[in-house]
Parts: C-alpha cells; sequence; structure tokens
C-alpha cells in the first residue's frame, strides 16, 4: 500500500503566518500552495489545483474567507473540496457551522490540531 499526500492550499493574508504554516506543512510532508486572500484562492482552483484540504482564513483583504466559501459552493467543480477555516476574530466555531466548513480552528492555531485535520483530508491510501 503507498500513500499519497495530497496538496493543501493555504489561504493566508499574513505573510509571517503563511510562511509558518506552509514550512509546518512542508515539513510533515503536505505540498503546500498558498495564496494571500480568497480571490487568488480561487484562481488557482479554477486553473486547476485539486487540494485535499483549503485551510482558509476568514479575514483576507480583496476578498475574505466567507465571500470565497460562497464562490466556491457556488462552482460545482469545487465545492466538494473541503474547507477548514480559521479566524482571530470571528467565531470559527460559529462561522464554520454557517458556512459549511469541514473543521475549524482557533488563532493561534494548535500544531498537533492542525496537522490532525489536515492528515484526515490530504492522506490518501492506495
Amino acid at each position: 500500500m503507498s500513500v499519497a499526500l495530497q496538496p493543501v492550499l493555504l489561504v493566508e493574508d499574513d505573510a509571517e503566518i503563511r510562511t509558518a504554516m506552509r514550512c509546518l506543512l512542508e515539513l510533515d510532508g503536505y505540498p503546500v500552495v498558498t495564496a494571500s486572500n480568497g480571490a487568488q484562492a480561487l484562481d488557482q482552483l479554477r486553473a486547476g489545483l485539486r487540494p485535499g484540504l483549503i485551510l482558509l482564513d476568514l479575514m483576507t483583504p480583496v476578498m475574505d474567507g466567507f465571500q470565497f466559501r460562497r464562490e466556491q459552493m457556488e462552482d460545482a467543480t469545487l465545492a466538494a473540496i473541503p474547507v477548514a477555516v480559521y479566524s482571530g476574530h470571528y467565531d470559527p466555531k460559529a462561522s464554520a457551522a454557517r458556512l459549511g466548513a469541514a473543521a475549524y480552528f482557533e488563532k493561534p492555531v494548535e500544531i498537533e490540531t492542525l496537522l490532525s485535520v489536515v492528515a484526515t483530508y490530504c492522506l490518501k491510501r492506495s
């Protein structure tokens, strides 16, 4: 049996947090694609990126996580991609329920929780 790691799409506007989360996930073996806002993330998805999970900060400039999720859900080719939301401002638990997200985190994100959720959606055994 082989194990394939699906990519993670990380949508985070804070460059330091984005770099830290990307490095953490890459050290655990996950390919990571980043976007600094929802519009960039949608562009990447519409260009063919199919991550195992989208890690979505709810507060980003240009297009926030709420608008991103609305547009993602309206696109039949993207709607099934699971999303884990997180925020230091909004209540991520309530937002996750409202947005139909697969998981949620509080900021600062706990490393063990993050890696556990990513493994759930990005580890594919064949």
